[in-house]
């Protein structure tokens, strides 16, 4: 009997563990057609490191959803500012808008944020002791990445919960109604907000791309900029506990925590297959030919565990240089945010190895929730028992 064959990115085992399937995949071709979702759809699938590499840097495979769906419809009724940003855009107009929301995140920027950012850890931590249990995702690792860039985008205080919230049901795979609602949510809210906006303001920057643009990229720094930290955060104190050696090291001496974030990045994603693109011409990736017309999903979460470039690389090691990883992707479309992102991870990280060095998982690893999305990797809750 045939029939549709299973996505392997959909299976309850590949959240809760997707280095299997990875492993799997990679190991019969680096680049090669899976099912996705349902309804006999197929996409090339890059699970590869240097194929993932190729395959970011290659101009033929666009980001532009709305050009690949022209025509044959997408199904989903997103809201125009969240279907269509700089993440789903590409030159000429990619490169317009990040020219404008690149200064937000350089280096210097977010130098002069780390104070407000450990004001923030401090507070969030401040009612936390020794002895009790505290879920780490809902505690820290989701109101931190909230409150700064809500800070940076002028949300006021009282609707950070609510955008948040918003935030997470767009990473809802499970319920497309429930993603599409939330999508109209935060580009009404953001709409209002630029429109409210002054030029001297938290937005201002933005108001020179034009209302349209500068509320989809407003509504694109509140989602990137918060749902990725909140996972990067989650498993790298996931992964250290996993490995007390590693975590007991950086609670002995803080000052390498600065110097594990990349290898805490490489071990296990918070992106774990990035956002769509499409073959727009015929073209090849690691020597496999791709038709024009065909989407295409590269693997972040699998490229950073292939054993040709990182041995061992289901192992943990804080002395490996992971700087080459790509959980932050690559070429044009490398995340703008980065450098928040680490200062964020790092300061947080150092908070928890230099006052509860002897924290513990509260549960057994095995039992801990994963959130259903393939996009990214990341926690339900986190629950901790503080030492």
């Amino acid at each position: 009997m045939t029939g549709t064959p299973p996505d392997p990115l959909r299976d309850p085992r590949f959240f809760a563990d997707p280095y299997p399937t990875y492993e799997r995949l990679r190991a019969g071709c680096p680049v090669q057609r899976v099912a996705v979702g349902g309804g006999g759809h197929r996409a090339y699938l890059v699970t590869g490191y240097r194929e993932a590499r190729e395959a970011f840097a290659e101009p033929g495979l666009s980001k532009d959803a709305a050009r690949f769906f022209a025509g044959r419809g997408s199904g989903r009724d997103l809201h125009p500012a969240v279907a269509r940003n700089m993440l789903s855009s590409d030159p000429p107009v990619h490169t317009r808008q990040r020219k404008v929301v690149a200064p937000l995140f350089t280096t210097g920027r977010v130098r002069e944020l780390r104070p407000f950012i450990t004001r923030v850890v401090d507070g969030l931590t401040a009612g936390w002791r020794a002895g009790a249990e505290v879920d780490l995702v809902a505690g820290l690792a989701v109101p931190l990445p909230v409150t700064v860039v809500c800070e940076l985008l002028g949300v006021p205080e009282a609707d950070r919960v609510m955008v948040a919230g918003w935030s997470r049901e767009l990473f809802d795979a499970a319920d497309t109604g429930r993603v599409d609602a939330a999508s109209h949510r935060i580009g009404d809210y953001f709409t209002g907000l630029v429109d409210a906006a002054a030029d001297d303001g938290p937005l201002g920057p933005l108001l020179r791309l034009g209302r349209e643009e500068a509320v989809s990229s407003a509504a694109l720094l509140l989602v990137a900029g918060h749902e990725t930290t909140t996972h990067f955060i989650g498993n790298a104190v996931l992964a250290l506990l996993r490995h007390p050696e590693a975590f007991d090291r950086l609670c002995r001496d803080p000052d390498l925590v600065p110097g594990a974030l990349d290898e805490l990045l490489r071990f296990d994603s918070p992106v774990g297959v990035a956002t769509f693109r499409h073959s727009t011409e015929d073209l090849a990736v690691g020597g496999v030919g791709i038709p024009a017309g065909h989407p295409v999903l590269v693997s972040p979460g699998a490229a950073n565990r292939d054993p040709a470039v990182f041995p061992e690389p289901d192992r943990l090691d804080l002395d490996r240089d992971a700087g080459g990883h790509l959980a932050f992707g690559y070429g044009i479309h490398r995340c703008p945010g980065a450098p928040l992102a680490r200062a964020e991870a790092e300061i947080a990280l150092r908070a928890l190895v230099t006052r509860f060095p002897d924290t513990r998982l509260a549960v057994p690893a095995e039992s801990l929730a994963w959130r259903h999305t393939r996009l990214t990797r990341g926690l339900a809750a986190l629950p901790l028992t503080l030492g």
